[in-house]
């Protein structure tokens, strides 16, 4: 990564993934073309023209520069001052003070640091995203679409044929009506009646097993077509929503297109409404080709009734160096039904334990975090996280009650620590046993991958 200080605020990203002798996420300024340069800002307060070049670099990556161009391979180190300046202007003052905090904690020269935080109190966040544009994206006129292959749409269901109803009759309006929906039914009571009511290709596959990720892999497998669109039984998308995703998959000449989700009765963040390079992928919203899986294979089920299997999928597709894209333009309502799918499953959550001494987080979340990233950044990613998650799902976004959950966090400390502990032990247990992916040719890749990571 370009400042180091992103270790404790992202230690779980993607770009974290990066090892010095590999490729590298972040494009060099000077091959950035001229056209992209002019809307970035140059930050002349940065001490190092190693630093302000990263500063364009990252600018470049989060405004969606998407491009084949030469790419850093290694990073200079830049000084105390210009990383205190960087996330400043990236995050939230109480999570620069957190940083602050953590380096102080963990012996780093306290006069240093100290002196480096009020030389940069000055510096203020940057709000404004300008993103890079791509004019002739509209009237782009896709070989792809032309050629009309055959998508294959995943849907796994458990117990929301109420929900699911509006999906499929989402599919009939579809604008692209050269696909498949295999739909993999784990409800009790089972009713294939259901399904005679909708005017779309339907391949049901009935599955006793309550497995979400048993029913992607089965529902991939019997897929018959080039391309895999992965959706869900509680989700609502526009009539152009498999177009858009082919769309992208032709213009930027990717393998990935990643949706983008968008609760009920609000709009898409317009820090999301984008082109860019992928930073997540997410099982409820994608279009892939199907030669992904066999190059990088199935999803691990060693996530089966937890979190956090989409990530770990993602994260094999980065390393593999696949392009992935995220697709504002393929969105999709994500209605949070109140029961079924994984809510009666297990762990519908990934940070908030079902019950009070249930692990924390959800041990599949520790598992993925510490065979990507390692310990250390999984102990990142808990101090990070913990806090945050106290107080219930919907208060998440309210800045106020997140600093009301450091105090409760705090408080219920003893108890706390009981449940990250359970949590690191159950991970430990599934990292003895190792993946659970089914596909031969990734069993072949994996440790070449994983040393790819330097993990």
């Amino acid at each position: 990564m370009p400042f180091q200080f992103l270790r404790y605020l992202q230690p779980t990203h993607y770009f974290r993934l990066l090892t010095k002798a590999d490729f590298s996420a972040f494009p060099e300024v000077d091959a950035l073309p001229q056209s992209v340069l002019d809307q970035l800002q140059v930050d002349t307060r940065y001490t190092s023209k190693y630093a302000q070049d990263y500063d364009l670099s990252w600018q470049a990556v989060q405004s969606g520069f998407i491009g084949d161009i030469a790419h850093y391979r290694d990073f200079e180190t830049v000084s105390l001052r210009d990383n205190y300046h960087f996330i400043r202007k990236q995050f939230h003052p109480v999570w620069v003070f957190y940083v602050l905090v953590m380096r102080l904690v963990t012996f780093n020269n306290p006069i240093a640091d100290i002196r480096a935080w009020f030389q940069t109190s000055h510096t203020t966040r940057t709000k404004a995203i300008n993103p890079i544009q791509y004019p002739d994206w509209k009237p782009y006129h896709s070989k792809l679409l032309a050629e009309k292959p055959l998508v294959s749409v995943v849907i796994p269901t458990l117990n929301r044929y109420e929900y699911l109803k509006d999906v499929l009759q989402d599919f009939e309006k579809q604008d692209y009506q050269y696909f498949e929906l295999i739909i993999v039914d784990q409800s009790e009571p089972f009713q294939p009646d259901f399904y005679k009511n909708f005017d779309v290709p339907i391949r049901l596959i009935r599955q006793e097993e309550k497995a979400l990720w048993l029913a992607r892999n089965t529902a991939i497998r019997a897929a018959k077509g080039t391309l895999i669109a992965l959706s869900e039984d509680d989700v609502r998308i526009q009539p152009d929503w498999l177009s858009c995703h082919i769309k992208v998959l032709d213009y930027f000449d990717a393998q990935v297109s990643a949706g983008v989700f968008y609760p009920e009765d609000q709009y898409i963040p317009k820090e999301r409404f984008f082109f860019a390079v992928a930073t997540q992928f997410a099982t409820g919203n994608a279009m892939l080709y199907k030669t992904v899986f066999e190059e990088v294979g199935l999803f691990d089920r060693q996530f089966e009734k937890q979190r956090m299997g989409d990530g770990e999928f993602g994260a094999r597709i980065y390393l593999a160096d696949i392009r992935s894209i995220s697709n504002p333009y393929a969105s999709c309502i994500d209605v949070k039904a109140g029961t079924g799918g994984l809510r009666e499953m297990g762990s519908w959550d990934a940070f908030r334990p079902s019950t009070f001494f249930a692990p924390r987080p959800i041990p599949s979340v520790l598992y993925y975090f510490r065979t990507y990233y390692g310990n250390q950044a999984a102990r990142w990613a808990l101090l990070r996280t913990i806090p945050t998650s106290i107080l219930p799902y919907q208060f998440k976004t309210n800045r106020l009650l997140l600093v009301v959950g450091v105090f409760l966090s705090l408080l219920l400390l003893p108890v706390i620590l009981v449940q990250v502990f359970s949590s690191w032990r159950l991970a430990s247990r599934k990292l003895a046993e190792g993946d659970k992916i089914d596909c031969l040719e990734w069993k072949l890749k994996s440790e070449a991958l994983r040393e790819k990571s330097g993990k």
